[in-house]
């Protein structure tokens, strides 16, 4: 697809071309094509099913990601863990099935190290060990264990180890899903495990043997489910020389919107407990589909970066999502800042700059005069279904606006209302909407304009929405599904002022091979 690059500017421009009626009949309209769900930029399964990202670890050049996994179909069934690798975040070659369920149980979340100290004793070549850390779980009765894997080839194989499990049950069904760091100043590796509503922190010198060290999280932050996937690292303030320590927690169900979610705490963590320095409950994303996210280790100091994958869908409905051959794909590699603002710290989510490399420089449309409105139709970038659009708008002068994109018969909303506060995704309309009534349910978030404006990047691959709200402060991830391809796009507000202040739409090139 070819689209010459244009720059409208100095000129007041309003772009209109053939609306049709919105009762159009699709058989006679020849711009209607069917729509493939499969994403192009985010990972997703090749065939069957896929949740929880696991073992992402960062190893000679290499990105290392293991998921989920059911061979066998496109619903939940016994857990394996599958493979990837990338060098660039958006590339990826698959390496099959890491870990079976064996009779110890199925293989359940869990989390990747560099032993580069040799600690666990599995090093046997030149190649720094990889060890996994995951949950086996016995399906006869619910109970889980903690275990390991290692693997001496750079992550090409992998065994099991022979003294499993590391860390017993004490008798609590929901016990899993084991995040490891290792914490330098004691010089100790960490364990971060859910357990039913709150986490343990275990400590061990040598990945095999470990120590309860502290919990947290009873009666604190949201309890509408139960804890799942947490993560805990360091992040330093954006400006300053101060660190502070992360915690996310995943719950299933309790979400701001309904069903899953992830939530996050910032405080400190001393090698023993973690306190906590926020009262309020703080989203990692305020949409609906986005969750059990975690961070990759080992990524280089000269890198500094905390990158972030979580699977995009909802326990409510994730296994009645209306692809076929496979269900399951993940959000993009989000870059975390720490900042400040109004004496709290809030996490910030980026798009990694890789994906710079995956925009198209043929593909592009920018408007960089104020605008009224802007009116897309038969738009090739939009009807190619994957784009990132950058949209900045004043506020001060509007009570909302509305963003629309579809295509005459299905169309997804998003909606600013100032009076109130939110910004909302309708996708009531979207087109495959009758599968889970949750999923029709409009999707709100509490936002404020910043210095008078609201900055939104919108990222489409497909059957997905990514929207980071003035810079990343909050992000809304939705998963839509439509039978047609949609190609038109609008912005409309309540005033006649000229509210649009920049927009740009950018193709996005295909990356991931299915």
């Amino acid at each position: 697809m070819k689209l010459s690059y244009i720059i409208y500017s100095l000129v007041l421009f309003s772009f209109i071309s053939c609306s049709k009626d919105d009762t159009a009949d699709v058989v006679s309209n020849p711009v209607l094509k069917h729509r493939n769900l499969r994403p192009l930029f985010h990972y997703s399964p090749q065939e069957n099913w896929m949740n929880d990202p696991n073992g992402m670890v960062y190893y000679d050049g290499v990105y290392h990601l293991f998921y989920q996994y059911y061979p066998d179909g496109t619903n939940w069934g016994p857990m394996h863990w599958a493979h990837t690798v990338s060098t660039d975040l958006f590339h990826w070659e698959d390496k099959g099935i890491a870990l079976y369920p064996d009779d110890m149980g199925y293989i359940f979340s869990g989390s990747a190290v560099v032993d580069k100290n040799n600690t666990a004793g599995f090093k046997s070549n030149d190649n720094d060990p990889l060890v996994a850390i995951f949950t086996h779980h016995k399906s006869n009765n619910g109970l889980q264990t903690q275990s390991l894997a290692y693997s001496t080839d750079k992550g090409e194989t992998w065994t099991k180890y022979e003294g499993n499990p590391v860390l017993e049950n004490p008798g609590i069904v929901d016990f899993r899903d084991p995040k490891v760091i290792w914490h330098e100043p004691t010089q100790k590796w960490i364990m971060t495990l859910a357990v039913l509503d709150h986490v343990s922190f275990y400590s061990s010198p040598n990945l095999i043997d470990w120590h309860l060290e502290s919990e947290f999280g009873a009666g604190r932050g949201a309890q509408g489910g139960v804890w799942e996937c947490p993560d805990l690292f360091p992040l330093q303030v954006e400006g300053s020389d101060e660190i502070k320590w992360v915690l996310l927690v995943s719950i299933n169900p309790g979400g701001p919107n309904g069903g899953s979610a992830t939530q996050y705490f910032i405080g400190s963590f001393d090698g023993t407990t973690f306190t906590s320095e926020n009262n309020e409950i703080k989203w990692v994303d305020n949409g609906i589909d986005n969750y059990a996210g975690v961070t990759w280790s080992n990524i280089s100091e000269k890198d500094g970066r905390r990158i972030f994958l979580g699977w995009m869908s909802n326990w409510i409905y994730a296994g009645a999502t209306p692809t076929e051959g496979w269900r399951g794909e993940m959000t993009i590699p989000l870059e975390l800042k720490l900042i400040q603002k109004n004496d709290q710290y809030l996490l910030a989510f980026e798009a990694v700059a890789e994906l710079n490399n995956l925009m198209s420089d043929d593909d592009v449309l920018i408007i960089d005069t104020p605008q009224k409105s802007i009116e897309l139709e038969n738009n090739s970038i939009v009807e190619y279904g994957s784009y990132w659009a950058e949209i900045e708008m004043e506020t001060e002068n509007i009570n909302d606006f509305e963003i629309k994109t579809g295509n005459g018969l299905e169309s997804i909303f998003i909606r600013f209302d100032k009076v109130n506060s939110t910004l909302s995704i309708d996708r009531s309309e979207c087109g495959i909407s009758d599968f889970d009534q949750l999923f029709k349910k409009e999707i709100k978030c509490d936002i404020q304009p910043s210095e008078g404006k609201i900055v939104l990047d919108l990222i489409v691959d497909q059957s997905s929405l990514e929207i980071l709200i003035n810079g990343g402060e909050k992000v809304m991830t939705v998963l839509f599904f439509s039978e047609y391809k949609y190609n038109s796009f609008s912005i409309s507000g309540s005033s006649n002022n000229s509210f649009i202040k920049y927009f740009k739409i950018n193709s996005i090139q295909k990356s991931v091979n299915h």
